[in-house]
Order: structure tokens, then sequence, then C-alpha cells
């Protein structure tokens, strides 16, 4: 743990220190008042991998909520869970409070889990959900902080019916059917399964038919993103209707393509729906060259796994002093919003901007 100090007025620590003679006093601070010594404790934390756009935002999320609150141990795991493992090893040997981890591979969980428990450290995972759920595994002092997966599809479907149905000139070939071609994120990764199946059952579930023109993992980066829409721009041109991204990275990299194709100039126009609501995404919310997106609150997910791991560290009950709430399956739900420029400043006010 590291040390801090809290403060406390003088007149009230200058009564209780009368006629204690001998007695070590505590420091008086250049602002007048006493400084009595408390300890932070120390959180160790692994996110999956830095550079991926949304965990850089829910990344700084946390060190600001550990500012005069907790020392943090971070490591970035490099998309590698060996390497994860290892650092997990390195953490615990150190004497960590508690740990936050943000998996690579979510079926490590009860791999993760069972090291926290044989050294009896709390632990919160957060972002990627063990499919079973957290309830589930053999420890009693496991949490999770994230999302429910399937909400971010449904939401983004409906984000894509408003657009849709105000758009009629959408529907290029005038068939009823929407050609869409669908960028996926990580394979095996939960949000993306869930978002790649829901976003398609919404729109079908309320009577718009669908026709998939290509689904491709581009693993949530814009590069691979970019390179795989100009394949497909290449096979089926104009007949594309809509992209469909699992996140605002990889739909970036996919207007990135198209706009090398001429759209988004004059009357030459592709709607690309994502999901995280990213400041950068907002931005071309803005310019007309994303139609839509989800905000997945990296904010809100940094603080709440903060403040739970916290909590755990210091034995208290992880929601103490807390706005969160805990489900059945001992996770907090941080909820998802349909961002589109009718409603952008829910996103900016999310982000501070």
């Amino acid at each position: 743990m590291k040390k801090f100090f809290s403060m406390f007025l003088i007149s009230t620590m200058a009564l209780s220190f009368v006629g204690c003679g001998g007695a070590e006093e505590p420091k008086l601070s250049g602002g007048g008042v006493w400084e009595e010594e408390v300890e932070l404790p120390t959180i160790g934390i692994c996110v999956y991998k830095y550079d991926d756009n949304f965990m850089s935002y829910t990344r700084q999320a946390i060190e600001k909520a550990a500012e005069g609150k907790a020392e943090l141990i971070m490591n970035d795991s490099q998309n590698d869970q060996a390497k994860q493992n290892d650092q997990i090893d390195t953490m615990i040997a150190k004497g960590v409070d508690s740990l936050m981890i943000n998996l690579v591979d979510p079926g490590a969980a009860p791999a993760v889990v069972e090291k926290a428990k044989n050294a009896g450290i709390p632990i919160v995972l957060f972002n990627k959900e063990y499919q079973d759920g957290t309830h589930n595994l053999d420890y009693d002092k496991v949490w999770y902080v994230g999302t429910t997966s399937a909400e971010s599809g449904i939401i983004q479907g409906n984000v894509v019916l408003d657009g849709w149905n105000a758009n009629p000139s959408w529907d290029r070939n005038g068939d009823g059917k929407m050609q869409y071609v669908m960028l996926m994120g990580e394979p095996g990764h939960p949000d993306a399964e869930a978002r790649t199946e829901w976003v398609v059952k919404t729109i079908e579930e309320a009577g718009i038919p669908t026709e998939e023109l290509g689904t491709q993992t581009a693993m949530w980066d814009a590069a691979q993103a970019k390179n795989m829409m100009e394949t497909w721009l290449a096979a089926n041109g104009d007949n594309i209707e809509i992209v469909l991204s699992n996140n605002d990275g990889m739909a970036m990299g996919a207007i990135e393509a198209l706009k090398s194709e001429g759209y988004f100039t004059d009357d030459k126009y592709m709607p690309v729906v994502g999901i995280d609501a990213l400041p950068e995404a907002l931005v071309l919310i803005q310019n007309g060259q994303l139609m839509g997106t989800v905000l997945n609150d990296p904010l809100g997910q940094g603080k709440a796994s903060l403040e739970l791991a916290i909590n755990a560290a210091m034995g208290k009950d992880v929601l103490e002093g807390t706005e969160w709430i805990l489900d059945e399956t001992k996770a907090v739900r941080v909820p998802y919003v349909g961002i589109t420029t009718e409603n952008i400043a829910v996103a900016e006010e999310a982000y501070g901007i």
C-alpha cells in the first residue's frame, strides 16, 4: 500500500492532544491543518491491449478515478493470454490488494480467478465477460463490470432501422431488402458475437429482410477494416447498401475506404454504423460520414471497475459509496445509448467534450 495524508482541522486535533505529553504528535501542514498517515490500496490491473481505441479511454478513466485513492500497477497484456497470466502472477507476488483484469481470452476466466482465490485477493473482471457469468466462478470475491452484450446489437439495430425507414433512397435497388456487410470484432469475444447476431435479428424482427454480402473479422482494428472494405467494394460496389460494424474503430476504417471511392462527396453516400461513440467517431457523425453509433461508456466502465476494486481491497462492501448496482450475476451493467446527430450531446457529455 502507498501512504498518503488525510487532513483534519487543527482545532479538533489540538484538543485531542492536550495533556498527552510524550505521545508522537501528528505533523502540522503548511495549510494549518494536521496530517495523519493513511494507506492507499494497491490495485493490480491488466488491460488486454493498450492500443485498442475503447480500452485506451477506459484506461484513462481508471487512472483518473484512482487519483488520491489508489496506487495502480498497470499492465499491457498485448493481446496475449500467456503474457497476461504471467503479469497476474507477478502482481500477486508483489502483494497487490485487489486485481482488475480485462481478459485477453474470456475463456481464461476460471484459471485467472483461481489464481486470485488461491492468493486470497479479490478480483474485478471488466469489459470482457466470461460466457457462463461471474456468478458461476468458484470464488466469493469476484465481480464483473461491463455491459449486456446483446443490448448493444439491439440498440445498433434500432439506430439502423430509424435511418433506413427515414431514407428510402438507402434501398438502392428497390428490392425491399437491406444488403449489408458486417465488420466483426475478435472471434469468440462475447461482445462481437452478440453484436453480430442481435443487430441483424433486430432489423429482421422489425420486418426488414436482409441479405449478407460479406461478414469478416477485422479484430476491432481500423486498418484491417479498411482493407476488408476495399475488398468488398471491389467485389460488390454499389450493391452494398449499409456497413454494420461491431465497433467505431472498424467503422472508421471502412469510412476511409469509402472516401477513397468517392463516397461522402456530392450525393454519393453509404450509411455506416458503429458502436462505442468514441470522440473521433462523434466528429464523423457531425461531418455526415458516420450515420450512427452506440455509446458504450468507457468512462463509466473504468470508474465503476476501479471503485469496486478499491472497496474490495479495503474489505468493504464493493458498492459502498458508489452509484452502481449489482445484478443477480454479481455484475455492474453500464447501459448503452444509441447516438445519432439528434442526441450527439449525450455522448459528448459522457466524454466531457
